[in-house]
């Protein structure tokens, strides 16, 4: 699943995973949008974007959804422009298994996805 409020941003990921698998791509435009069909559709990993409009930032939403027993095991992965070092912390925190700085390699993403859910 591609979290992200910029529609380029989930087309360029979404093409990306296509020329390496047959995944099947959800998306979502924000954090609660994201939180939300995490819970309906349990996908292997999402990849989502810190900064969005709405009740819930992507860290929000990532620590919602690995705090949560039904989701913890969904991989989560952002993909942001929020490159600091206390960003990266704070998505520690919160339990995600990867952090991307945009714009991000998408040979470095594909191994990353490959090594989550392969």
């Amino acid at each position: 699943m591609i979290v992200d409020d910029h529609e380029r941003i989930r087309e360029l990921v979404a093409a990306t995973l296509g020329d390496i698998g047959d995944y099947q791509i959800l998306e979502a435009i924000n954090g609660e949008e994201g939180v939300a069909l995490a819970r309906e559709s349990k996908p292997d990993l999402i990849l989502m974007d810190v900064t969005m409009p709405g009740k819930y930032d992507g860290l929000e939403a990532a620590r919602i959804i690995k705090s949560d027993p039904d989701t913890n095991e969904i991989y989560v992965v952002m993909l942001t422009a929020k490159g600091q070092l206390a960003d990266k912390e704070r998505g520690g925190e919160v339990g995600v298994d990867g952090y991307f700085v945009k714009p991000f390699s998408p040979i470095e993403l594909i191994n990353k996805v490959e090594s989550l859910i392969g």
